[in-house]
């Protein structure tokens, strides 16, 4: 397991009493490097959206129990934050949510001289997602192949 991985299971098994205790949903964790710092980034969402004060309640409560564990050897910087619109679709609980659910999907490669496609979340297993398109037909993309899926914006 990696570093970043390690990180990130250790952080969601400390986050995880929290965001029961306060009924929310731990949408995802990620440990990146940007712009040259680190990141320990927390995902958090409730029905009805999380608020700022909610993200401030789990910061403050996270960075306390990371300053005892100390298992980051790296300096970085701490975001608690709702996923936001766009939210990527990664655990099984968000593809199960998003069936029926309009998604972008973008692809490491170019399928067909196109990197973008956008449809209705039909079908997903470990290995494939599944949209039907505007036209009808229906497009399977290996798991492997996507680089991002998300729920689409309409403006």
């Amino acid at each position: 397991m990696s570093k970043k991985e390690t990180y990130e299971q250790k952080t969601e098994a400390l986050l995880m009493p929290l965001i029961e205790e306060h009924q929310f949903e731990l949408v995802d964790v990620e440990y990146v490097k940007e712009a040259g710092s680190w990141y320990l980034r927390a995902y958090i969402d409730k029905p009805g959206g999380i608020t700022i004060d909610d993200c401030e309640v789990i910061s403050r409560a996270l960075s306390d129990l990371l300053d005892e564990e100390d298992f980051i050897e790296d300096a970085y910087i701490l975001e608690v934050s709702s996923p936001g619109l766009g939210r990527p679709l990664k655990k099984e609980k968000d593809f199960a949510r998003s069936l029926g659910e309009k998604v972008e999907i973008r692809t490491f490669r170019p399928i067909d001289r196109q990197k973008e496609f956008v449809g209705i979340l039909k079908g997903y297993d470990k290995q494939t997602v599944t949209i039907e398109t505007e036209n009808g037909g229906a497009l399977s993309f290996m798991r492997t192949d996507i680089a991002l899926i998300r729920l689409a914006i309409d403006f």
